[in-house]
């Protein structure tokens, strides 16, 4: 763990804090570099929630916290010995006993450990993580009475003031509940292999280590953002967190379940969001970018066709596309627009 003064980050971006502290919920940082996330796919199964009831925090919680769960890590040490490592949250998923979690929660971890709402606990997998959206699936093998799958909400529904509530285990309390409201939308994380999360969502709901992989739950009940970071002064909770979307979330979980890992297609550019557009600030060096020609100063304006009007629609645009695929991209360099073919790669780690 790693705190700076002034208005600064709290850097907790793996899952190596000592046992008794916990994982740390992340830090956030306003950085657009990179390529990034969001594809869209079928709805996972939903809970018991109705679609168009909303509900007070306490009946939130009654409805809920039963799918919440507890994430304890460990390492093997010299000699085979077993290490804590680590803590966090997460919640079940689905009725086969899959959890989500964060990535930076079950980093390095060689024996996870999975506690339920009543105490029960069971050995977990991992399934597959993802660092580039800090998103993890373990398996656990629990009878259905433990299994208490949430409903998956829309994201992109959201509106700033909306009430939100949250509920892990900070600093290992665990069934902690926490409410605030959405303080913001389309905020840009950093994810722990530094690449960009778009779109997620800033609350003031209480985050604190241990936090990591828990639910951000909307007044429906739904699952619409798995809480990740915070910045912090102090340390400890500001009223400042971010989740990753649930958009996200449906996306990177039915691919890891698919195929146990996912991978991105990658363009190999730095975008520089202040200056508007998808202006490239870097070309690294031997990716499909600079093979193709292109050059800090460049504005980005369309891939495929598809008008492309800022970082974050570049990075959704090529996370859209998979390794190998051949784009056409236009640019405007100097005044004149220009384009050019361009065979993306994979995303390195």
């Amino acid at each position: 763990m790693r705190l700076v003064s002034g208005r600064r980050l709290l850097a907790v971006l793996g899952a190596c804090a000592i046992a008794g502290m916990g994982a740390g919920a992340g830090t956030y940082a306003a950085l657009a570099s990179g390529d990034v996330v969001s594809r869209e796919v079928p709805v996972v199964r939903a809970g018991s929630a109705a679609a168009t009831t909303t509900f007070s925090v306490s009946e939130i919680y009654r409805r809920t916290h039963q799918g919440v769960v507890e994430i304890t890590v460990g390492s093997t040490g010299f000699g085979g010995s077993r290490t804590p490592q680590g803590q966090g949250s997460g919640f079940v998923y689905d009725e086969k006993g899959h959890v989500v979690t964060n990535a930076h929660v079950v980093d390095g971890a060689t024996t996870i450990s999975v506690r339920f709402w009543n105490g029960a606990t069971r050995s977990a997998t991992l399934v597959g993580s993802d660092p580039s959206t800090d998103l993890a699936v373990l398996s656990v093998d629990a009878p259905g009475s433990l299994l208490h799958p949430f409903a998956l909400g829309d994201s992109r529904t959201l509106s700033v003031g909306e009430g939100v509530v949250a509920i892990g285990s900070p600093f290992g309390l665990e069934e902690t509940v926490t409410a605030g409201i959405v303080s913001a939308l389309h905020r840009q994380m950093t994810s722990p292999n530094n690449y960009a999360i778009d779109d997620s969502i800033q609350t003031d709901a209480a985050i604190n280590h241990g936090n990591s992989g828990g639910p951000l739950l909307n007044a429906k009940a739904q699952v619409i953002g798995v809480n990740a970071q915070i910045e912090s002064e102090s340390g400890g909770n500001d009223g400042v967190g971010f989740a990753i979307p649930s958009r996200t979330v449906r996306s990177i979980a039915t691919r890891l379940l698919a195929a146990g890992k996912v991978e991105h297609a990658y363009l190999g550019v730095a975008i520089d969001g202040t200056g508007g557009g998808a202006r490239v600030a870097q070309v690294n060096a031997g990716t499909p970018a600079e093979e193709a020609g292109l050059q800090a100063g460049d504005v980005i304006t369309g891939l495929d066709g598809t008008t492309i009007g800022s970082a974050a629609e570049l990075r959704a645009a090529i996370d859209a596309q998979t390794p190998g695929e051949t784009i056409r991209l236009t640019f405007t360099r100097d005044g004149k627009s220009s384009s050019v073919s361009v065979t993306l790669a994979r995303r390195p780690s």
